[in-house]
């Protein structure tokens, strides 16, 4: 047996710390010390990934492993990652389609008309948690009924760091309790649990987080107005004593531009009811998308009639208001830029990111190095808490590490769940566990596929907007309270016996 094959069923912890440290060493460099400790600019990420894989790679290497089983690997995890890549072209094309046929125009005229921008970030919030709950996916209500929100705090000049902070967290409690959610059906099948007592078990510590998260963005209604204008640092500054009626100017003039630009129709409610169709009877969500995008496309040629290389070029490259052209009217910046997006190369930075994050990732699955570094941390672990707080961390830890809650589901539930049963605890507990740091630190992890997409869908990037996204915030805290109060865990007597002879045996050997 050659070294490649001894190391393949026998991984060292100090090969799996190796190949964790290429990752931790470039982050901490590139995104850390560079742009705070130095004046030099932060790494792209699509460096920091490629850096890490290329050192990663060229150490096994040396260690003599086989060029043909890491290749091997790093194809079999990429293979895994093309519905990923598919749907951010999907979403591209969908936005694009919706701009075009006038449906988010539409959706944004509706909005400002409607909403009251004094609950307007209660509203960015609760929007996303119905479209999410619905639809089963966060990334599709960020980039739809999110993008709308964002237009409208974008026109009613409101602190869009803490908009963008709303819409993530509802996006994100919506598809962490959806049964229609991925990532919720994938924790519970990982760890071995029914659907739905992994979503009930999820309520103990997500509910609570939704429920303050809503009180904040109440209050903050009210400490950051929508007719305040915020310089770079968010601090804010009065725009001038007749600040509320250039606000109620530009206001009625986007309502003006949209009606001008655009035919409003009830047929535009047809691209987003088709997603609601497909979520409700659980259709694959990229044929979803794409019959929704010809649906639109049609739209645009009937209502907006927009000429057919218009149409071909807003699916390209994206929509722009000057293909409405046949309408004879000049709008401001602020208007154009509301609506000039999407197209197939509208999320290229996403996808260039996630290729180079899974070619990473299939490298250090080579040496299946978090299952065995998470396995060497567990040996004494002994106490229902200390588990929940390890599984917790570990969960965090790897999805930050693959940038997937898939990877993040399989790795550690497998690795914890026979140690949840020794102790009595129910594994619908570490289902949670899974999500509660996982999934919610997705959005918070600047060098994750989410964090990217959310920059490139809104605009904001993680470090605007992190410390406004409550939901993540407070959930990923309550998740460490409830597990050292005990709060959540389901033990009844038999279970707790059993923990405690498990542990007595531990101390005795």
């Amino acid at each position: 047996m050659n070294k490649q094959g001894e190391n393949a069923k026998q991984p060292s912890l100090a090969i799996a710390l190796f190949a964790v440290a290429t990752l931790l060493v470039v982050v901490m460099y590139g995104l850390i010390y560079r742009p705070h400790f130095t004046e030099h600019a932060a790494f792209p990420l699509e460096i920091v990934f490629l850096s890490a894989a290329v050192m990663l790679i060229a150490g096994l290497l040396v260690m003599g492993y086989d060029w043909q089983d890491i290749l091997q690997a790093i194809t079999h995890k990429l293979a895994r990652a093309i519905p990923t890549l598919l749907l951010l072209f999907a979403i591209g094309l969908l936005i694009s389609s919706w701009m075009m046929s006038g449906t988010i125009p539409m959706l944004v005229y509706l909005g400002l008309s409607w909403i009251n921008i004094d609950y307007l970030y209660v509203v960015a919030f609760v929007l996303p948690i119905i479209f999410s709950l619905c639809t089963g996916t966060s990334w599709g209500s960020i980039a739809t009924i999110g993008l709308v929100v964002m237009a409208v705090a974008t026109v009613v000049n409101a602190h869009l760091a803490i908009t963008a902070g709303a819409i993530v967290g509802g996006a994100y409690f919506g598809d962490k309790l959806s049964p229609l959610s991925d990532t919720t059906n994938i924790a519970a099948m990982a760890v071995g649990v029914d659907l739905y007592q992994h979503i009930g078990a999820m309520l103990y510590t997500t509910l609570p987080s939704a429920l303050l998260s809503f009180a904040i963005f109440y209050w903050l209604g009210g400490v950051y107005p929508a007719d305040i204008a915020f310089s770079g640092n968010g601090v804010s500054t009065s725009l001038s004593t007749n600040s509320e009626a250039l606000n109620v100017d530009i206001l009625q003039y986007t309502l003006d531009a949209i009606s001008q630009l655009f035919t409003l129709h009830w047929l535009l409610l047809a691209p987003p009811a088709i997603i609601l169709f497909g979520a409700f009877f659980k259709k694959p969500p990229l044929p979803t998308l794409i019959v929704s995008t010809v649906v639109a496309c049609c739209l645009a040629f009937g209502i907006q009639s927009l000429a057919l290389d218009d149409v071909i070029q807003s699916l390209y490259q994206g929509f722009n208001v000057t293909m409405t052209r046949h309408v004879d009217v000049t709008v401001d910046e602020h208007v154009t830029v509301l609506f000039n997006r999407g197209g197939l190369y509208a999320l290229h930075q996403p996808v260039v990111i996630t290729i180079l994050v899974f070619i990473y990732v299939g490298a250090l699955d080579c040496v299946k190095a978090i299952p065995t570094i998470i396995n060497r941390l567990l040996d004494n672990v002994q106490r229902p808490a200390t588990l929940i707080s390890s599984s917790l961390i570990a969960s965090a830890a790897t999805n930050a590490m693959t940038s997937s809650q898939y990877a993040n589901s399989f790795i550690v539930g497998e690795t914890f769940a026979k140690k949840y049963d020794q102790l009595g605890v129910p594994r619908k507990v570490l289902s949670r566990s899974l999500e509660d740091t996982g999934t919610m630190i997705e959005s918070l992890v600047p060098w994750s596929t989410t964090a990217v997409f959310i920059y490139a869908t809104l605009g904001i990037s993680v470090a605007e907007y992190w410390q406004w996204q409550w939901l993540s915030l407070i959930n990923i805290v309550l998740a460490f309270m409830f597990a050292w109060l005990g709060i959540g865990q389901f033990q009844n007597a038999r279970s707790k016996k059993e923990s405690s002879r498990f542990i007595s045996a531990g101390k005795s050997t």
